[in-house]
C-alpha cells in the first residue's frame, strides 16, 4: 500500500544518508551563511562534507535581515560569491549592494547541496570526538532530545577536519577548551568573547579570525569573532561570505594540498 512505501521510501533512504556520513572529510557545525559558503566551497573540490544545524530551517540570522526586514547588504568584496550563487542584488551606496534575505539564504543552501554537501537539521552537536589531541570528529544528538533533558547517548561521526559555525556561541571551541584543559589560537589560549557592534572592523577581523584553532578545529563566521574577540557587525553579510570561502580555502589546501 501506498502509505507503507512512504514511510518505508523517508526512513531507507535518510538511514543511508546517515550511513554515508558517518566517516567525513569535513563536518560543519551551525547552518548559518558562513558555514554554507564553506559547505558548498568544499563539496565543489570533491571533499566529503557534511553540515549539522539545530534548527528546523538552517540559514542562521540571514533569514531575518535586519530586525525582520527580509533585505541585507553585502560590501564590494564579497560579491563575487554572490554572483557565483546566482542571487539577485541591487546597487546602494558607497561599493554597497542590497539583495532579499529570503532569496539569498535559499540560494547559498540550494547551492551546497547541488555540489555535493549534506545538510542535517534538527541535530545538535554536543561534543567533539577528541584523539591524540586532535579534534577528530563530532557527537551529535536529536535537538528535541537536548531540549527536554532526556537521557538519550548520542552517535559518532569522524572527521578529518571540524568547523565550528555556531556563531556568537563558538560552542564548539568552548566545548573542546573547558573538558580537554587545551588553549586555543587565541590571545588568551581561550574564547575571548565578542566585541560590541563596529562594521568596519568587525567585517575585517572576521575574516581575518578564519583559521585553524586548534588542531583540527576551524572557525567561521561569527564564531571566529567571539573566538577571537573582535567586534561584531550587524546585518552586512559580506565577512561572513568571504569567511566561509576563506575556511573552505585553508581545508582544501590542508587535505588536498
Amino acid at each position: 500500500m501506498i502509505e507503507q512505501k512512504v514511510s518505508k521510501g523517508i526512513i531507507s533512504s535518510y538511514f543511508n544518508k546517515l550511513e554515508e556520513n558517518l566517516n567525513l572529510d569535513v563536518a560543519i557545525v551551525g547552518g548559518g551563511p558562513s558555514g554554507i559558503v564553506a559547505a558548498y566551497y568544499l563539496a565543489k573540490a570533491g571533499l566529503k562534507v557534511a553540515q549539522f544545524d539545530r534548527k528546523l530551517s538552517p540559514g542562521g540570522g540571514m533569514w531575518g535581515g535586519a530586525m525582520m526586514f527580509n533585505q541585507i547588504v553585502v560590501q564590494e568584496e564579497a560579491m563575487d560569491i554572490v554572483k557565483e550563487f546566482g542571487i539577485n542584488y541591487e546597487a546602494y551606496t558607497d561599493n554597497l549592494y542590497v539583495m532579499d534575505s529570503v532569496e539569498s539564504t535559499a540560494a547559498l543552501l540550494y547551492h551546497a547541496v547541488h555540489a555535493g554537501a549534506t545538510i542535517f537539521n534538527c541535530y545538535s552537536v554536543e561534543d567533539v570526538i577528541f584523539k591524540n589531541n586532535v579534534v577528530s570528529g563530532v557527537v551529535v544528538n536529536w535537538t528535541p532530545v537536548l531540549r527536554e533533558g532526556m537521557h538519550v547517548d548520542p552517535l559518532n561521526i569522524l572527521a578529518k577536519c571540524v568547523i565550528d559555525g555556531t556563531g556568537h556561541d563558538s560552542e564548539m571551541c568552548r566545548t573542546v577548551a573547558r573538558k580537554n584543559g587545551i588553549r586555543l589560537a587565541t590571545d588568551t589560549g581561550a574564547v575571548v568573547g565578542e566585541r560590541s557592534l563596529d562594521v568596519v572592523s568587525g567585517e575585517a577581523e572576521v575574516v581575518n579570525g578564519t583559521k585553524e584553532i586548534y588542531p583540527g578545529l576551524y572557525v567561521c563566521g561569527m564564531a571566529a569573532s567571539a573566538v577571537s574577540g573582535t567586534p561584531r557587525m550587524g546585518p552586512i553579510f559580506g565577512g561572513m561570505l568571504m569567511s566561509g570561502k576563506k575556511v573552505a580555502d585553508l581545508i582544501i589546501k590542508q587535505l588536498k594540498g
